[in-house]
């Protein structure tokens, strides 16, 4: 399945099971929030989070389409912030912009 439909296909469920209708983002906030301590249980053992990080995305397309936005238009919006952006990760995975001093 192609990435549009699968989107299009999610916000049908969640409009079916009213979601949409009878959350909020705000909830839908504190439900990302869940996924993602999944995410990072399942990324520290080391396991397939491949279900995790589709349940994450679930859920920011849940709040886009509460928002009235598309996950195309807020993709473009964080690639155009930091598409510009000058840096390195250094040897401790941590990313150090331009203009930043190292922590010691």
């Amino acid at each position: 399945m192609q990435l549009n439909e699968l989107i299009e296909k999610t916000i049908q469920w969640a409009k079916d099971r009213k979601i949409i209708q009878n959350s909020t983002p705000e909830i839908q906030g504190l439900k990302l929030m869940s996924e993602m301590g999944e995410l990072a249980d399942n990324l520290a053992k080391k396991r397939n989070c491949r279900d995790d990080i589709g349940d994450c995305m679930v859920v920011l397309i849940n709040i886009a389409e509460m928002k009235g936005y598309t996950l195309e238009e807020c993709l473009t919006v964080a690639y155009n912030d930091i598409k510009d952006r000058k840096g390195y990760v250094n040897e401790n995975g941590l990313f150090i912009k331009n203009g930043d001093v190292e922590p010691i």
